[in-house]
Formats: C-alpha cells, sequence, structure tokens
C-alpha cells in the first residue's frame, strides 16, 4: 500500500560555495537539478517549491505552487516555516527536499514516507559517511508544525533545532539519493556519474 504524501523544496539559499550560482538551475545529465528533484517528487500529492520561480519553471501543474520565505535569505527553518505557511500541505507526511538532489528517486521518497509510522515522526536518510541528511527526509506534518510553534522566529536558525526533538528512525541511504551540489567539485562528479561530464 502506498503512504500518501506531499512534499516542499528548498530552493532559495545563497549558494556562496558556488560563486552565488542559481544553483537549483544547474543541470546535471541535461536537467536543471530542481527539474530533476521535481519528477523524483511524481508520487507526492502536492509539492510547495520555496524559493524564486525561475523564468524556466516548468509549466503551471495542479499539484505545484511556488512561495518564499521571510525574510529573503532566512534559512531552511524560515523556508519550512513558508512552506507549510498556506493551505497546500495536507498530508500526515511531508518531505523536506533540498532542491540540488540529482540522485533523488521516486522510490526513496516512497520509503522515507512509508517509515513516519505509529510514533514516529521523522524518518532521515543517513549518508554513506554516517551524516544525517534533514533535506532528503520525511516528516509527520503535525510534528513539525508543533516544533515551529515552539521555536518562535525561524529566521536563521539551523535545521537542526527544528528537527532535534523528534521521534526520528534513520535510514541508510543505499542508493546515494542523498547526494547533493554544494561546490564545483561535487556537481563536476554528479555530471560525470550521468555521463554529461560537459554539461553546463
Amino acid at each position: 500500500m502506498t503512504t500518501p504524501y506531499d512534499a516542499i523544496v528548498l530552493a532559495g539559499g545563497a549558494a556562496r560555495r558556488l560563486d552565488g550560482a542559481d544553483k537549483p538551475q544547474l543541470t546535471v545529465g541535461g536537467r536543471a537539478l530542481l527539474d530533476r528533484v521535481l519528477a523524483a517528487c511524481a508520487g507526492a500529492g502536492r509539492i510547495v517549491v520555496v524559493g524564486p520561480r525561475p523564468a524556466t519553471a516548468p509549466p503551471s501543474r495542479p499539484d505545484l505552487w511556488w512561495t518564499r520565505e521571510r525574510p529573503s535569505g532566512g534559512g531552511p527553518v524560515a523556508a519550512v516555516a513558508a512552506g507549510l505557511a498556506g493551505p497546500q500541505i495536507t498530508a500526515e507526511r511531508v518531505l523536506l527536499l533540498a532542491a540540488d538532489l540529482p540522485f533523488l528517486d521516486d522510490g526513496t521518497l516512497r520509503r522515507l514516507a512509508a517509515a513516519v509510522c505509529g510514533e514516529v515522526e521523522a524518518a532521515v536518510l543517513v549518508d554513506a559517511e554516517g551524516r544525517d541528511q534533514p533535506l532528503t527526509a520525511a516528516y509527520r506534518a503535525s510534528a513539525l508544525r508543533a516544533a515551529l510553534d515552539a521555536l518562535g522566529d525561524p529566521a536563521g536558525a539551523p535545521l537542526r533545532r527544528l528537527t532535534a526533538g523528534l521521534r526520528t528512525v534513520r535510514l541508510a541511504d543505499r542508493d546515494g539519493a542523498s547526494y547533493d551540489c554544494d561546490t564545483w567539485e561535487q556537481l563536476a562528479e554528479a555530471r560525470r556519474r550521468t555521463g554529461r561530464g560537459g554539461a553546463v
């Protein structure tokens, strides 16, 4: 049985280690990173992208909305707050996803959503180095909202302050779905893996 979920994709940020480039629009395998993440969310009921809407945004679709964090550049917790603020997120489970995950896939998202059951409030991928990846993770929406209320002003707060108190299970990242592109070297490696090393 498929576990229903919505998704919030964090597509803001300054991308300082990428010299301020518009990271979600950088390409891997001939497709923008954001487009790859949205494709992986095919099983989501609704998707909210928090960040500037690019000129090359996908055509309007009934399951996709765009919003911005307040203040602009307010960080990941402010982005989560913006994604949850509107009426779009209605599922019991919500996936929080970075916009720079070139190898994210539908199967991983379904696995994460299914793991949020019983008393579990969060299911987080753990990468090959043993690090939690809270932006490749599923959460109980009500628990996230309660954590936001308890936190107060979300601007500038680190994501771990929002998620630290949640009852969490950790799942091994078997397929490299949490691999992100924070640096030019990581982007080049992702392109090499897809056989499109010269992509722009």
